[in-house]
């Protein structure tokens, strides 16, 4: 049982009175005995809440950025209509409007609301529990009950990259030879035969095929088909700092101006990467890895391939512990035996790098090729240009260094053999599109 507003401003009232009547005593004894009466009546009149059935519908599934509707029926098998007020309680960062809602259900009928969730976060959103308070016909009392309703929403990555996908699949086809605009000599794999032009290069002419036709004629190039490219997605400590601002469809909210994670970028870059290596051909497979593996996608078809893994990636959070970079580099050479392309998307911290990849570093790169790809964070820049107080200074000189670390680790993952890429993280996964089509037109696949 519970009290309502309106039973604690009529005890007030009657306080009011009995402090101005002559007689308190028998006004006192009276009024407790009025309201009692009133709250106890109120309270059997109300309908009861014990013998409420719910039960839910909707999506199971919402991109971050988006919102999905979670219906809710409520089923009144009772004798008496049930008035109130209900509460369907979630998880906060699940962003379930409105908090509460007007009940008003009839004896053996039911009623269907909508509750609307605009997560704020990746990952599993629960349903927590569902409060019905039940109100008198006079407002004075109330009957409540929780019960537990349970609902999973599930909250994938929103791949608003994918925007960047139809200007690479157009450069990808004249890589193909499937535009007009042939890219000559790139490739690894034979096409075609043509005649010689100004400008090609003399390594491609095909001297037999020359004598044969009395004119010179050179062989055309594709890119290799059917390559494996294994993208490792680093979860450790230095993928949880948040940078730059997230951006989220129009109209949806959002993480603000606080930005995503760097994980969440380099998920986004991971999505655009598989999406134009999956339409080149390619095999492509996944693997999350900070101190063990948290998620793998392996063998999925061309169809299937950007299901699976926002369907991972949903449930990936940063661990917050150093990543094992020998474990790492164990785990991609017993997934990849044969010579592949590595993306390994991470943060070029100097001192992480130094203890932890370098060292093991040859043992991977004398056997695949390797591509490394880092968030840059734009705040450091903004520091960098800072010279207006003492302040400034020193947080421009810090910013400074933090860069020079960050070229002097590229320079020396180049000298290794490895293509780096260190971008700022609107640009970041653009910018791998691009290199691996870089890589796709010189053959280095």
């Amino acid at each position: 049982m519970a009290l309502t507003g309106r039973a604690g401003l009529l005890a007030a009232l009657a306080a009011v009175v009995v402090l101005l009547a002559p007689e308190p005593g028998l006004v006192v004894l009276a009024a407790a005995l009025v309201l009692a009466v009133l709250v106890t009546a109120d309270l059997l009149l109300a309908g009861a809440v014990r013998g409420l059935r719910f039960q839910r519908d909707g999506e199971r599934r919402v991109r971050l950025g988006q919102s999905a509707a979670i219906g809710l029926v409520v089923d009144n098998p009772g004798r008496r209509r049930v008035r109130g007020v209900l509460r369907d309680a979630w998880q906060p960062s699940a962003g379930a409007t409105p908090r509460r809602v007007t009940l008003d259900v009839p004896s053996r009928e039911r009623r269907r609301l909508v509750t609307t969730l605009t997560p704020a976060r990746r990952g599993d959103r629960e349903a927590v529990a569902v409060t019905v308070r039940s109100v008198g016909p006079l407002g004075l009392a109330a009957r409540q009950r929780t019960f537990h309703v349970p609902w999973t929403v599930r909250v994938l990555p929103p791949f608003l990259s994918r925007r960047h996908l139809p200007s690479r699949l157009a450069r990808l086809r004249e890589l193909d030879g499937r535009h007009p605009a042939l890219v000559r000599g790139q490739g690894t794999e034979f096409d075609s035969l043509r005649e010689y032009v100004v400008g090609d290069d003399v390594r491609s002419i095909d001297w037999r095929a020359s004598a044969r036709r009395s004119d010179v004629v050179v062989r055309t190039w594709r890119p290799e088909r059917d390559r494996r490219v294994l993208i490792v997605l680093d979860t450790g400590r230095t993928s949880a700092g948040r940078v730059g601002v997230a951006p989220v469809p129009s109209g949806a909210q959002g993480d603000g101006p606080s930005g995503w994670p760097r994980l969440d970028w380099s998920m986004d870059a991971a999505l655009l990467l598989a999406a134009l290596a999956a339409r080149a051909g390619d095999r492509v497979d996944f693997l999350a890895y900070d101190r063990a593996v948290r998620a793998q996608v392996s063998g999925a078809s061309r169809t299937e391939l950007l299901s699976s893994l926002v369907e991972v990636m949903a449930s990936i959070e940063a661990e917050l512990v150093e990543a094992d970079a020998a474990g790492m580099v164990a785990a991609v050479l017993s997934r990849a035996r044969r010579r592949c392309l590595v993306v390994l998307l991470t943060d070029l911290n100097a001192a992480a790098m130094e203890e932890g990849l370098l060292p093991v570093l040859p043992s991977l790169s004398s056997r695949h090729m390797v591509l490394v790809a880092s968030v840059a964070d734009p705040r450091v820049a903004g520091m960098a240009a800072g010279r207006g107080t003492a302040e400034a200074v020193y947080d421009a000189a810090a910013a400074e260094r933090l860069r020079g670390e960050r070229r002097e680790i590229t320079a020396v993952l180049r000298r290794h053999g490895v293509e780096v890429v260190d971008a700022l993280p609107e640009d970041v996964a653009p910018a791998l599109a691009d290199a691996y089509l870089a890589l796709k037109a010189a053959g280095r696949l």
